[in-house]
């Protein structure tokens, strides 16, 4: 007779070990589920530019700093790192639509949807996609391999709407109510 207490489980098959490679790294990591947002921006004609992100960390409460990753020789990099601000739109549930949409590479993407920009804001905000938006000021980065790190400090952060976050995990989006 065994003791109900102590519990063993039938081990599954281990795989054989290889090396890392960037499809393994891709898979392994689509099953860790994150937000996703939008880093937006303007480059030096005041254009909006934009791209989904979901590489997105808080870094300090004090001073209020979060990290970007942004994929290097993208315009939206190239125009925050000449202005020194940015917006990240914290995407709610509904917005599946506008999370596509950046990471499609329209080039019409700003005329698709609504958005809005005063002279105070880091970059625009999507008005209708967005439950938060904290505007940021650049204030370090750190290339590694494809894409660049983007430290901001967070100037202001601004409630749109109380809907739950937009996730993405196992390369499908859900929303946190799904869960």
């Amino acid at each position: 007779m065994t003791d109900p207490a102590i519990r063993t489980s039938t081990p599954t098959a281990p795989t054989v070990p290889g090396p890392a490679t960037p499809d393994g790294f891709r898979a392994m990591m689509s099953g860790f589920p994150t937000g996703v947002c939008v880093v937006t921006t303007t480059d030096h004609e005041g254009a909006p530019r934009g791209m989904t992100c979901s590489s997105v960390c808080s870094v300090s409460l004090d001073p209020p700093t979060l990290l970007v990753c942004l994929r290097d020789g993208s315009p939206t990099l190239e125009a925050i790192m000449k202005n020194g601000v940015f917006a990240v739109n914290l995407l709610h549930e509904g917005a599946q639509e506008a999370a596509e949409l950046f990471a499609s590479g329209n080039p019409r993407r700003f005329d698709l949807l609504p958005w809005e920009q005063t002279p105070d804001m880091a970059g625009p905000h999507l008005s209708r996609d967005a439950h938060t938006v904290a505007d940021c000021d650049v204030v370090l980065t750190q290339k590694i391999g494809s894409h660049v790190t983007v430290y901001g400090a967070a100037r202001r952060i601004v409630e749109r709407h109380a809907h739950p976050p937009l996730l993405y995990g196992l390369r499908q989006f859900r929303s946190w109510s799904a869960m």
